[in-house]
This record gives structure tokens, sequence and C-alpha cells, in this order.
């Protein structure tokens, strides 16, 4: 390569991460989307594509400290993709990339782009001033509609230390099966193994015999809140990717296996087949549909506002406002009902969200029980888990900044009931 040449490959890859910024901060995009097999990253490699996201994933993670540090630079604020050009030397620059080049390769992205040709000399002249080394200053915070409840929730410091949480990359958890080759990792109390370094997770040991499969360490403590199924008709109800599917086949459940996307439904599929566990999939919505015969036990994991996967999904916060919750609340109560009235008698549900605020959680549980005198509370016994992780009322409220020092955790809320027995 000649000197003062930028890699062409890197250039693609840099040109296609801010395509997905643009995307995600402009238009509203959902991340998903955008690096999706039509969105911006489709013609890179895999390996491009995996850096691309990276960078993308680390750019929204830190979008409030770099326009701070940025804008000690700037008098106003550039257009938005000269702005995300910036943003992404910023990251690269953080995470010790060589000055020199970084700055030669977001100039000459500037100046290959009719839209930002113009700005190619505001981004040198700021670049050059712009230090490498870790971002300074507090980290991003959540956005008012999300922090505001939370604050009120669990007080400043808890959210300050939820936040400090998310502005990192999220370990990899993995769910083992006994008696299957694991990759080295650390065992978690609550029996999860996490990985330092994940790598290509298909080529870890264990993989290709369907010994374990990633799931983060509190979305699988769902199904043990359910104790011992093995030989029990179970409903998997929303089970789309299908991490917990997998879990109760496992524990040698009979499992019915439902979501209404075909599409969230493949990776299941897919699974299934690596790991030979059985399990019936079922493609419908659950509001519409009804079961042949009662179940022994039911999993609800809700459709909720996703709020306690921020961590890795940083995107949430800049394409949802809050908007959507209420709608949200309303369908989690609906197909809560419906789902108790599919039980046996006697028969038990955890109802689960992977959000953080209480409405989705703790609320819904105080509104079920008053709309259900029978139901029943099971408190949870797991191991591994914590005395003040259990909420007044009996559910387990998780949250990122649980086990901060070993990487902490996505936020859940999920509670086990049982209807009355014959």
């Amino acid at each position: 390569m000649e000197h003062g040449k930028s890699d062409p490959r890197k250039d693609s890859t840099r040109a296609a991460t801010v395509a997905v910024l643009d995307g995600v901060l402009g238009d509203g995009a959902m991340l998903a989307q955008m690096t999706g097999e039509e969105g911006p990253l489709a013609a890179l490699s895999g390996p491009e594509r995996a850096r691309a996201q990276r960078l993308a994933l680390a750019v929204l993670r830190s979008v409030e400290p770099i326009d701070r540090m940025l804008g000690q630079f700037m008098r106003k604020a550039p257009p938005l993709t000269t702005l995300n050009i910036l943003r992404l030397a910023a990251v690269e620059l953080a995470g010790g990339a060589a000055p020199h080049g970084v700055v030669n390769a977001c100039v000459g992205l500037a100046r290959a782009g009719k839209k930002t040709q113009h700005q190619a000399g505001l981004i040198n002249a700021v670049l050059r001033q712009v230090a490498a080394g870790p971002l300074p200053g507090p980290v991003q915070k959540m956005p008012r509609w999300l922090r505001q409840p939370l604050v009120h929730a669990w007080g400043r410091e808890a959210v300050a230390a939820i936040e400090a949480v998310q502005a990192a990359p999220p370990p990899v958890d993995l769910t083992l099966r006994a008696g299957f080759a694991a990759p080295e990792g650390l065992a978690l109390p609550t029996g999860s193994l996490r990985l330092a370094e994940a790598g290509q997770v298909s080529a870890l040991p264990g993989y290709a015999e369907g010994g374990w499969w990633v799931q983060d360490a509190a979305a699988a403590l769902a199904v043990p809140l359910l104790g011992d199924v093995a030989g029990l008709r179970v409903l998997d109800l929303c089970a789309a990717p299908g991490g917990k599917t997998l879990q109760l086949a496992a524990a040698g459940a009979k499992v019915v296996a439902l979501d209404i996307s075909e599409a969230r439904l493949a990776r299941l599929r897919e699974n299934l087949a690596r790991t030979g566990l059985v399990a019936q999939v079922v493609v419908a919505d659950g509001l519409e549909w009804a079961p042949d015969a009662p179940f022994d036990a039911i999993l609800l994991d809700a459709p909720c506002s996703a709020t306690g996967t921020i961590r890795r999904h940083p995107d949430l916060p800049f394409v949802k406002d809050g908007s959507e919750v209420a709608g949200l609340v309303d369908l989690q109560a609906r197909l809560l009902d419906r789902a108790l009235g599919w039980l046996k008698p006697g028969g038990r549900l955890v109802y689960v969200t992977c959000s953080l605020l209480p409405e989705e959680g703790e609320g819904q549980l105080v509104s079920a029980l008053a709309r259900h005198p029978g139901l029943r509370l099971r408190q949870p016994d797991l191991a591994g888990i914590e005395p003040g992780w259990v909420t007044a009322e009996g559910g387990l409220r998780l949250r990122p900044d649980y086990w901060a020092d070993r990487g902490g955790m996505d936020g859940f809320f999920m509670v086990c009931l049982e209807v009355a027995g014959a």
C-alpha cells in the first residue's frame, strides 16, 4: 500500500459504519434493521461487517461524551453525516488506533461523499486537536423518559451505576448442558459461564455438539423459577429467539414454543437442530391462538420496551421515546390473563420482561394479583441470587449494575405465579 493511502477495505467499512449511524441517529431506524441483509453492511465481508458493527455499537454507547469532547473544537454542530464521521474517528482514537491514519482516512471519507466534500477541512482541523485515548468525562445518560422513573424507583446512584455498565461492551454468557464440553470462562454463581473473550462463537469447544447456547445470565434465571419441569407439558409463549425453549427442553419438558414471528423463530429452529433438543414450534399470535389442552406450566416472556438490554442494543435510547410503553403494558396484561386461563389447576406461570420500567414488571404483578385473587406467588429460591434482588412482593428484579465488577447483566423482572388447585 502506498505511503499516505488508507486501506480501501477499511474505508468501505468506515463508510458503511457512518451510513448505519446516519440511519439510527437520523432516521430513527433500529440497529438490527441497518445491519441486516439489506442494510449498508450487506456488501462487506464477514470480518468487515463485524468490525463495522463493533464501531457502530461503540459510537452509540458514547454519543454524549463524544459530542461533549468534539464540542470543544467546534462553534456549532455540523450536519449529521459529518458529525458521524467525527464520532467514528473519536471512537477509533479512543480505542488506540494510530491518529495519523484515522485522520487521513476520515478526511478521505468526507471528500468521497457529495454531502460532506465541503466539510473535509473541518474534519481535518477538529481531529488534529482530538487526543487519542479514553473519552473524558461522565458516561452517557439514559433519556429522560427512561431515566426519571428509574431514579424514582432506585435512586440516582443506582441509575448512574446502570449507565456505567451500559457504557461498556457486554460479556458473552453461555447456558451449559451437563456432560458436554465447554469453553474456558468464569463460572457465575447462578450457573452460567461468562467468556472473557468470545471471538468466533461457533469455533468454541462444545458448540458443534450442542453443548451450550449463548444466553445472558439474567435471562437464564426465568426457566429455573418454574421449578422441576421434567415430563411436564410446558408452553414457551413469545418464545423467540429461543434460549428459554432450549432450557426447557434440556430440562426434560414437553415444550410448545409459540411466537408471532416466523423470522425470529428461524434461530430457534437452527439451535434445536444443532443441540438435538425437541420442541413443537408454532407460529401464531398469542392473543388469537388457543391450545387444545391445558398446560402444566407456562413461561411468558412478554413483549416489552427491552430497556433492560440497552448495553446490547445501545440504539434503543435513540429510536424510542417511551410512547410505546402504555400499549405494551396493555398487551402484557392481556397475554398474562390469557395464559393463566391455559393452565391446569395448580399449574404455574413465570412472567418475564427484559424491561427496567417498574410498570412493565412490579406494576404488572400488583395488577395481576388484583385481577386474579386466587393467584399465589412462589418465592424465588435459586442458587446464586442475592437477597436484594427479590422485591417486597416476591418477584425477582435484575439490574445491569448487579455483578458490575464481573461485567453486569441484562435488566429483567420475573415472577412465578401459581393458580389454585382442583
